[in-house]
């Protein structure tokens, strides 16, 4: 999958989720920062794997987490992304999207198998 590859994401989460590719066989993803410390993880567990599905997907796209990515992010996340800009810590894997826009501090995604 490559940026020629992406999808073109809709006002409904659902509706995008169902169009990124499968998770199957992951583990957990890792984003890294620039110093190699891992900064979060999000695991393949119920009520995660959806952001697991956004992120894998986002790093198939555009191979790291860059304010270009992290904005493509937002818009896969659809309603969420409105509802976490109101409620600051409620969705951290999309308030992670918004700091990367905000502060330009891009992050290395890290996909590891089960």
């Amino acid at each position: 999958m490559s940026v020629m590859d992406m999808i073109r994401p809709g006002a409904s989460f659902k509706d995008n989720l169902a169009q990124l590719p499968p998770i199957a066989g992951l583990a957990r993803i890792d984003l890294v920062d620039r110093a190699g410390a891992v900064v979060a993880s999000i695991p393949n567990e119920p009520g995660k794997q959806g952001s697991l599905a956004v992120y894998h997907y986002l790093k198939l796209c555009f191979g790291a987490l860059d304010a270009e990515a992290a904005e493509h992010g937002l818009a896969v996340f659809g309603e969420h992304t409105a509802d976490a800009r109101a409620r600051p810590g409620a969705h951290p894997n999309i308030d992670r999207l918004l700091d990367v826009v905000a502060t330009g501090d891009a992050l290395q995604i890290r996909v590891v198998g089960q």
